[in-house]
Protein backbone atom coordinates (compact mmCIF):
# COMPACT_ATOMS: atom_id res chain seq x y z
CA UNK A 1 0.00 0.00 0.00
CA UNK A 2 1.25 3.47 -0.88
CA UNK A 3 0.19 6.72 0.82
CA UNK A 4 0.87 9.64 -1.52
CA UNK A 5 0.74 13.42 -1.20
CA UNK A 6 -0.94 15.41 -3.97
CA UNK A 7 -0.46 19.11 -4.84
CA UNK A 8 -2.16 21.60 -2.52
CA UNK A 9 -2.50 24.16 -5.29
CA UNK A 10 0.39 24.31 -7.71
CA UNK A 11 0.33 21.43 -10.18
CA UNK A 12 4.10 21.74 -10.58
CA UNK A 13 4.51 20.27 -7.10
CA UNK A 14 3.35 16.85 -8.29
CA UNK A 15 6.33 14.53 -8.06
CA UNK A 16 7.43 12.06 -10.75
CA UNK A 17 6.84 9.28 -8.23
CA UNK A 18 3.22 10.40 -7.78
CA UNK A 19 2.66 10.30 -11.55
CA UNK A 20 4.17 6.81 -11.76
CA UNK A 21 2.10 5.54 -8.85
CA UNK A 22 -1.14 6.93 -10.28
CA UNK A 23 -0.50 5.20 -13.58
CA UNK A 24 0.56 1.85 -12.11
CA UNK A 25 -1.74 1.31 -9.11
CA UNK A 26 -4.28 -1.51 -9.23
CA UNK A 27 -6.61 0.52 -7.02
CA UNK A 28 -6.58 4.26 -6.33
CA UNK A 29 -8.56 5.21 -3.22
CA UNK A 30 -9.40 8.90 -3.44
CA UNK A 31 -11.21 11.33 -1.19
CA UNK A 32 -13.18 12.59 -4.22
CA UNK A 33 -13.02 10.57 -7.42
CA UNK A 34 -13.90 13.57 -9.59
CA UNK A 35 -11.04 15.59 -8.11
CA UNK A 36 -8.67 12.68 -8.68
CA UNK A 37 -9.69 12.24 -12.32
CA UNK A 38 -9.29 15.97 -12.92
CA UNK A 39 -5.80 15.85 -11.37
CA UNK A 40 -4.82 12.84 -13.48
CA UNK A 41 -6.04 14.59 -16.63
CA UNK A 42 -4.02 17.72 -15.85
CA UNK A 43 -0.96 15.57 -15.16
CA UNK A 44 -1.61 13.67 -18.41
CA UNK A 45 -1.67 10.38 -16.51
CA UNK A 46 -3.87 7.47 -17.53
CA UNK A 47 -5.45 5.74 -14.54
CA UNK A 48 -5.20 2.06 -15.42
CA UNK A 49 -6.51 0.80 -12.08
CA UNK A 50 -9.89 0.88 -10.36
CA UNK A 51 -10.81 4.20 -8.74
CA UNK A 52 -12.80 4.04 -5.49
CA UNK A 53 -14.11 6.75 -3.22
CA UNK A 54 -12.74 6.95 0.31
CA UNK A 55 -14.36 9.51 2.60
CA UNK A 56 -15.48 9.96 6.18
CA UNK A 57 -18.77 8.12 5.63
CA UNK A 58 -17.37 4.91 4.15
CA UNK A 59 -13.78 4.71 5.41
CA UNK A 60 -14.49 2.23 8.19
CA UNK A 61 -15.92 -0.33 5.75
CA UNK A 62 -13.51 0.43 2.90
CA UNK A 63 -10.48 0.10 5.20
CA UNK A 64 -11.03 -3.64 5.67
CA UNK A 65 -11.70 -4.21 1.99
CA UNK A 66 -8.66 -2.25 0.80
CA UNK A 67 -6.38 -3.88 3.36
CA UNK A 68 -7.64 -7.29 2.23
CA UNK A 69 -6.92 -6.53 -1.43
CA UNK A 70 -3.46 -5.25 -0.52
CA UNK A 71 -2.79 -8.45 1.44
CA UNK A 72 -3.70 -10.41 -1.71
CA UNK A 73 -1.00 -8.56 -3.63
CA UNK A 74 -2.84 -5.61 -5.20
CA UNK A 75 -1.06 -2.26 -5.29
CA UNK A 76 -3.30 0.20 -3.43
CA UNK A 77 -2.61 3.92 -3.79
CA UNK A 78 -4.18 6.18 -1.17
CA UNK A 79 -4.59 9.88 -1.99
CA UNK A 80 -6.65 12.84 -0.75
CA UNK A 81 -7.90 15.93 -2.56
CA UNK A 82 -4.81 17.89 -1.54
CA UNK A 83 -1.77 17.21 0.60
CA UNK A 84 -1.10 14.07 2.60
CA UNK A 85 -3.88 11.55 3.34
CA UNK A 86 -4.63 10.91 7.03
CA UNK A 87 -3.74 14.52 8.00
CA UNK A 88 -7.19 16.08 8.51
CA UNK A 89 -8.24 13.86 5.59
CA UNK A 90 -9.43 10.25 5.29
CA UNK A 91 -6.90 7.44 5.32
CA UNK A 92 -5.96 6.72 8.93
CA UNK A 93 -8.26 3.70 9.24
CA UNK A 94 -7.02 2.29 5.95
CA UNK A 95 -3.37 2.52 7.00
CA UNK A 96 -4.15 1.03 10.42
CA UNK A 97 -6.07 -1.86 8.83
CA UNK A 98 -3.23 -2.51 6.38
CA UNK A 99 -0.66 -2.66 9.16
CA UNK A 100 -2.94 -4.97 11.15
CA UNK A 101 -3.14 -7.24 8.10
CA UNK A 102 0.64 -7.35 7.79
CA UNK A 103 0.72 -5.20 4.65
CA UNK A 104 3.79 -3.05 4.05
CA UNK A 105 2.86 0.63 3.88
CA UNK A 106 5.15 3.08 2.09
CA UNK A 107 4.86 6.80 1.43
CA UNK A 108 5.38 9.20 -1.45
CA UNK A 109 6.02 12.50 0.37
CA UNK A 110 5.10 15.83 -1.10
CA UNK A 111 3.22 19.09 -0.49
CA UNK A 112 2.00 19.82 3.03
CA UNK A 113 0.02 22.91 3.99
CA UNK A 114 1.02 22.37 7.63
CA UNK A 115 4.78 22.36 7.02
CA UNK A 116 4.60 25.07 4.35
CA UNK A 117 2.77 27.51 6.63
CA UNK A 118 5.06 26.66 9.52
CA UNK A 119 8.18 27.22 7.41
CA UNK A 120 7.16 30.71 6.28
CA UNK A 121 5.71 31.79 9.63
CA UNK A 122 8.96 32.97 11.15
CA UNK A 123 7.86 31.32 14.42
CA UNK A 124 9.85 28.59 16.22
CA UNK A 125 9.82 25.32 14.28
CA UNK A 126 11.90 23.07 16.55
CA UNK A 127 8.77 21.89 18.35
CA UNK A 128 5.21 22.26 17.09
CA UNK A 129 1.77 20.69 17.31
CA UNK A 130 -0.85 20.29 14.59
CA UNK A 131 -4.33 20.89 16.00
CA UNK A 132 -6.41 20.46 12.85
CA UNK A 133 -9.60 22.45 12.33
CA UNK A 134 -10.91 24.62 15.14
CA UNK A 135 -14.30 23.25 16.29
CA UNK A 136 -17.34 24.85 14.66
CA UNK A 137 -19.39 25.34 17.84
CA UNK A 138 -18.27 28.25 20.05
CA UNK A 139 -18.39 26.21 23.26
CA UNK A 140 -16.21 23.41 21.90
CA UNK A 141 -13.90 25.94 20.24
CA UNK A 142 -13.39 27.91 23.45
CA UNK A 143 -12.77 24.75 25.49
CA UNK A 144 -10.15 23.58 22.99
CA UNK A 145 -8.33 26.91 22.97
CA UNK A 146 -8.41 27.24 26.76
CA UNK A 147 -6.79 23.81 27.05
CA UNK A 148 -4.02 24.99 24.69
CA UNK A 149 -3.40 28.34 26.40
CA UNK A 150 -0.26 27.11 28.18
CA UNK A 151 1.05 25.02 25.25
CA UNK A 152 4.67 26.06 24.70
CA UNK A 153 5.04 24.53 21.23
CA UNK A 154 4.14 26.47 18.10
CA UNK A 155 0.59 25.49 17.11
CA UNK A 156 -0.82 25.00 13.61
CA UNK A 157 -4.54 25.15 12.83
CA UNK A 158 -6.70 24.82 9.73
CA UNK A 159 -9.63 27.21 9.33
CA UNK A 160 -12.28 28.17 6.80
CA UNK A 161 -12.83 31.69 5.39
CA UNK A 162 -16.23 32.22 7.00
CA UNK A 163 -15.00 31.27 10.50
CA UNK A 164 -11.50 32.74 10.52
CA UNK A 165 -12.45 36.10 12.08
CA UNK A 166 -14.32 34.49 14.98
CA UNK A 167 -11.58 31.91 15.55
CA UNK A 168 -8.82 34.53 15.64
CA UNK A 169 -10.84 36.62 18.09
CA UNK A 170 -11.33 33.53 20.28
CA UNK A 171 -7.60 32.78 20.10
CA UNK A 172 -6.79 36.34 21.13
CA UNK A 173 -9.08 35.91 24.14
CA UNK A 174 -7.70 32.48 25.13
CA UNK A 175 -4.00 33.04 24.36
CA UNK A 176 -3.77 36.79 24.92
CA UNK A 177 -4.05 39.58 22.32
CA UNK A 178 -0.28 40.02 22.02
CA UNK A 179 0.53 36.40 21.10
CA UNK A 180 2.35 36.32 17.73
CA UNK A 181 0.70 34.47 14.86
CA UNK A 182 0.44 34.19 11.09
CA UNK A 183 -2.43 33.55 8.70
CA UNK A 184 -1.36 31.88 5.44
CA UNK A 185 -3.85 31.53 2.61
CA UNK A 186 -3.80 29.95 -0.83
CA UNK A 187 -0.38 28.36 -0.25
CA UNK A 188 1.40 27.58 -3.57
CA UNK A 189 -1.45 29.22 -5.52
CA UNK A 190 -1.57 32.48 -7.51
CA UNK A 191 -2.80 34.62 -4.61
CA UNK A 192 -0.61 33.09 -1.90
CA UNK A 193 -0.25 35.43 1.07
CA UNK A 194 0.92 35.28 4.66
CA UNK A 195 -0.28 37.88 7.17
CA UNK A 196 1.82 38.38 10.28
CA UNK A 197 1.14 40.16 13.56
CA UNK A 198 -0.41 39.66 16.97
CA UNK A 199 -3.62 37.72 17.34
CA UNK A 200 -5.47 40.96 18.08
CA UNK A 201 -4.12 42.57 14.90
CA UNK A 202 -4.90 39.55 12.76
CA UNK A 203 -8.41 39.22 14.22
CA UNK A 204 -9.08 42.85 13.31
CA UNK A 205 -7.74 42.39 9.77
CA UNK A 206 -9.85 39.26 9.31
CA UNK A 207 -13.04 41.25 9.87
CA UNK A 208 -12.73 42.45 6.28
CA UNK A 209 -12.64 38.84 5.09
CA UNK A 210 -9.93 36.31 4.25
CA UNK A 211 -10.42 34.15 1.17
CA UNK A 212 -9.07 30.77 0.21
CA UNK A 213 -7.61 27.79 2.05
CA UNK A 214 -6.29 29.04 5.40
CA UNK A 215 -3.61 27.84 7.82
CA UNK A 216 -3.08 29.66 11.13
CA UNK A 217 0.23 29.35 12.97
CA UNK A 218 0.37 30.59 16.58
CA UNK A 219 3.44 31.02 18.77
CA UNK A 220 3.56 28.88 21.88
CA UNK A 221 3.17 30.26 25.37
CA UNK A 222 6.21 31.70 27.08
CA UNK A 223 7.49 29.50 29.93
CA UNK A 224 6.19 30.67 33.29
CA UNK A 225 8.99 31.24 35.79
CA UNK A 226 7.96 29.64 39.10
CA UNK A 227 8.26 31.64 42.28
CA UNK A 228 10.21 30.29 45.23
CA UNK A 229 6.90 29.64 46.98
CA UNK A 230 5.72 27.58 44.00
CA UNK A 231 8.95 25.59 44.04
CA UNK A 232 8.64 24.89 47.76
CA UNK A 233 5.08 23.61 47.36
CA UNK A 234 6.16 21.35 44.49
CA UNK A 235 9.13 19.99 46.48
CA UNK A 236 7.00 19.29 49.54
CA UNK A 237 4.41 17.49 47.41
CA UNK A 238 7.13 15.42 45.71
CA UNK A 239 8.65 14.52 49.08
CA UNK A 240 5.22 13.49 50.35
CA UNK A 241 4.95 11.16 47.35
CA UNK A 242 8.23 9.48 48.29
CA UNK A 243 10.80 11.36 46.20
CA UNK A 244 14.03 12.27 47.99
CA UNK A 245 13.94 15.96 48.90
CA UNK A 246 17.35 16.75 47.45
CA UNK A 247 16.43 15.09 44.15
CA UNK A 248 13.09 16.89 44.02
CA UNK A 249 14.76 20.26 44.62
CA UNK A 250 17.32 19.59 41.89
CA UNK A 251 14.63 18.52 39.42
CA UNK A 252 12.43 21.53 40.12
CA UNK A 253 15.36 23.93 39.81
CA UNK A 254 16.21 22.78 36.27
CA UNK A 255 15.24 25.32 33.65
CA UNK A 256 14.59 28.05 36.21
CA UNK A 257 16.63 30.83 37.75
CA UNK A 258 16.28 29.14 41.15
CA UNK A 259 19.07 26.98 42.56
CA UNK A 260 18.72 23.60 44.19
CA UNK A 261 20.20 24.94 47.43
CA UNK A 262 17.82 27.90 47.43
CA UNK A 263 14.78 25.66 47.13
CA UNK A 264 16.14 23.12 49.62
CA UNK A 265 16.81 25.78 52.28
CA UNK A 266 13.35 27.29 51.73
CA UNK A 267 11.74 23.87 52.14
CA UNK A 268 13.61 23.25 55.40
CA UNK A 269 12.52 26.67 56.64
CA UNK A 270 8.90 25.93 55.71
CA UNK A 271 9.04 22.59 57.53
CA UNK A 272 10.58 24.30 60.57
CA UNK A 273 7.80 26.89 60.60
CA UNK A 274 5.19 24.12 60.48
CA UNK A 275 6.80 22.46 63.48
Amino acid sequence: MIVAATPIGNLGDASPRLREALAAADVVAAEDTRTLRALAARLEVDLSGVVVALHDHNERDEAVRLASRAAEGATILLVSDAGMPTVSDPGYRVVAAAIEAGVEVSVIPGPSAVLAALAVSGLPTDRFSFEGFVPRKPGARDSMLEALASEQRTMVFFESPHRIAASLAAMAHAFGPDRRATVSREITKLHEETLRGTLAQLAERAQAGVRGEIVVVVAGAEPVEPTLEDAVRSALAAAADGERLTEACARIARGTSLTRREIYDAVLAAQSDDD
